[in-house]
């Protein structure tokens, strides 16, 4: 059996070990249950049968209404849950039916999962908080390094502020060029639905990478070497 798919019976046996089938009928029966199965099978299944469902989510609550996995299986095509028969009969269901089924038996194992459930959104979320400091870190390292070094070796005193800033987006764009292998608004052109620009959608790698490069320009910068020949020397860098 494959291991996204558990044993239902013997998530059964703790709750009635005599009559695990009759628990996972009363289960099955309930119309929360038939609304979930159909959702899962809806998402997953590609060959649902959605008419023989519609049958069966009409009865779905009624006294008289009685639902048996095997059933189940063999009217809507159902691959959520599956059956074994023979000497060592058992149902079993993908692991994310066999937690519904387990939550329904237990309060308790339901509480560990909308505990497990948040602990584990908290750790995502600090992930996410320490990937984008990291990444604000990385994107300031050398900057002012960088920055200086375009102001004292590239930009005449004579220029205004304006012209000065078209300085600092070239030699931006040089780095982009080396590390990216496109710039800026090439970028924007190639990506129209993101926000930001290149380097808000860089990797912490390739960001560690651009702060060294940073580190490179600025001596290239001061000793007066042509664009043209740092960026073939910054490109080297950044693929080695």
């Amino acid at each position: 059996m494959d291991d996204d798919y558990i044993s239902l019976t013997d998530i059964a046996r703790h709750k009635n070990t005599d009559y695990p089938s009759e628990v996972i009928q009363n289960w099955m029966r309930n119309r929360s249950t038939v609304e979930f199965l159909g959702l899962w099978e809806r998402i997953h299944n590609p060959n649902f049968n959605y008419i023989e469902f519609e049958v069966i989510d009409r009865e779905a609550g009624r006294n008289a209404f009685v639902l048996t996995p095997k059933r189940w299986t063999e009217t809507v095509g159902a691959i959520g849950i599956t059956t074994k028969q023979g000497r060592y009969a058992a149902t079993y269901a993908h692991k994310d039916v066999a937690f519904k089924f387990a939550s329904w038996i237990s309060a308790e194992f339901e509480l560990y999962i909308i505990k497990d459930y948040q602990r584990l959104k908290s750790d995502e979320n600090s992930r996410i908080s320490l990937d984008w400091n990291v990444k604000r870190i990385l994107a300031k390292v050398n900057y002012k390094i960088h920055t200086d070094a375009i102001r004292d070796n590239l930009i005449p005193p004579e220029l205004t502020a304006r012209q000065r800033l078209f300085v600092y987006a070239d030699e931006a764009d040089l780095l982009n060029v080396a590390l990216f292998g496109m710039a800026a608004d090439e970028w924007r052109k190639a990506n129209p639905s993101k926000s930001g620009n290149m380097r808000d959608h860089a990797t912490i790698e390739q960001l560690l990478v651009l702060a060294n490069l940073e580190n490179v320009n600025a001596p290239y910068i001061g000793k007066g070497i042509p664009q043209a020949e740092r960026i073939a020397e910054l490109n080297s860098l950044a693929r080695s």
